[in-house]
């Protein structure tokens, strides 16, 4: 999309001629339809497409991003330059993986044929998506979601208190950034946190962010990510209730499931081994996540046996309005407070009485200047570029 003409476009003979530079001969003249996987041609693919790829984890491997564009000042660290999105992308397709929008992701795993893709996310949604990202991932035959804040369409990103004035995406770019086939999920109304919300202000953050951005892509939006990646057992239950298929957050938790996907922070000092360090670790954290589900699962079984009174809802039913019950949670992530395990078409029976993620969209979770009228567990994501070394 070219954002002063607010047209979809490639524009591969521009952001491509420099962050792709093997590809201009083959793709500047291409027409749209025509720029398709051009496998033979695409920059770095040394290594076979069909290269073994490891089972999946528990959870999808979700990737997160924020603006590609090139900026002098960075202090959230949100910013990856188009030159090394491209690179990062080309490490994805000469592993044999395809870049998908969180909705195909999900589709795929439930028709179990999700082995080989990653999903690709974009918060905020900043205008730098369509001119810089699009034209990109385009070229791979990849997709994406961008979650955009509803009520700032064509502003600013404010609530980056430090980081530079960045351009959001304005109504006509979301709704041809739809029309072309691009998925468009909710990041809230005033990229406000959840956690400590009141149920009406949750229903309001969730349910008419949705209302409004389906008038605007003229479509169902099934998708919501959790601005700052804060999330506890209310938000989840509300982003269930308004109606949404999934939801992401960041961190892996006692609540990591289909409304708390977790997700891996990508950056600009993130190359080849990094991102495949990156992919282990997601993996180890699912296994110590499930193991941490059982032993809790266990000790709720037994609990049980003594006061029967006390045995919580099995996943399949509803979870608890109010949650009770304590788990522990000894993580890295020190996610909270827990108390069964939910399965990814479930929610915990019993849940978070304190949040997860606040303050953990980036490295050291500086951003997270919210307030929150809850008991707030600050995490780091431990998904920064400095940690996968």
């Amino acid at each position: 999309m070219d954002v002063e003409r607010g047209s979809v476009r490639s524009a591969l003979s521009g952001v491509l001629r420099t962050a792709v530079p093997r590809t201009v001969g083959a793709l500047a003249d291409a027409p749209r339809t025509g720029v398709r996987r051009p496998q033979a041609q695409l920059p770095g693919s040394r290594q076979p497409a069909h290269e073994a790829i490891a089972a999946e984890p528990s959870s999808p491997w979700i990737l997160m991003y924020h603006s590609v564009a090139v900026e002098k000042e960075d202090p959230y660290q949100l910013t990856v330059s188009p030159e090394r999105f491209a690179e990062q992308i080309a490490w994805l397709h000469r592993r044999g993986r395809r870049g998908v929008s969180v909705r195909e992701l999900m589709r795929a795993r439930a028709a179990g044929r999700a082995d080989n893709l990653v999903g690709l996310t974009f918060d905020d949604g900043y205008a730098d998506f369509a001119r810089h990202a699009v034209p990109i991932l385009q070229a791979y035959g990849f997709t994406a979601t961008a979650y955009v804040v509803a009520d700032l369409l064509g502003r600013a990103n404010d609530w980056d208190v430090k980081g530079p004035r960045k351009k959001l995406l304005t109504v006509q770019e979301v709704t041809e950034l739809a029309a072309a086939g691009w998925e468009i999920g909710s990041h809230g109304l005033g990229h406000q946190a959840l956690p400590g919300l009141p149920p009406e202000a949750l229903a309001v953050q969730t349910r008419e962010s949705r209302r409004a951005l389906e008038e605007v892509v003229g479509g169902p939006v099934t998708g919501f990510c959790y601005p700052y990646g804060a999330v506890d057992l209310p938000a989840t239950l509300a982003v269930r209730d308004a109606g949404y298929d999934y939801a992401c957050a960041i961190a892996h938790s006692p609540l990591t499931g289909r409304y708390a996907l977790p997700r891996c922070y990508v950056g600009d000092r993130d190359g080849a081994w990094r991102l495949r360090a990156k992919r282990g670790r997601h993996h180890l954290r699912d296994t110590v996540t499930e193991l941490r589900r059982s032993r809790l699962a266990g000790r709720l079984d037994r609990r049980a046996r003594l006061d029967p009174a006390a045995r919580p809802e099995r996943p399949g039913g509803e979870p608890r309005p109010e949650p009770k019950g304590r788990a522990a949670a000894e993580s890295d992530e020190r996610p909270g407070s827990a108390a069964t395990a939910g399965g990814w078409g479930h929610l915990p029976a019993a849940g978070l009485g304190e949040s997860v993620g606040s303050g953990s969209e980036r490295p050291g979770g500086e951003r997270a200047s919210h307030s929150s009228t809850s008991t707030s567990t600050s995490t780091s994501t431990n998904n920064s570029a400095g940690s996968a070394r």
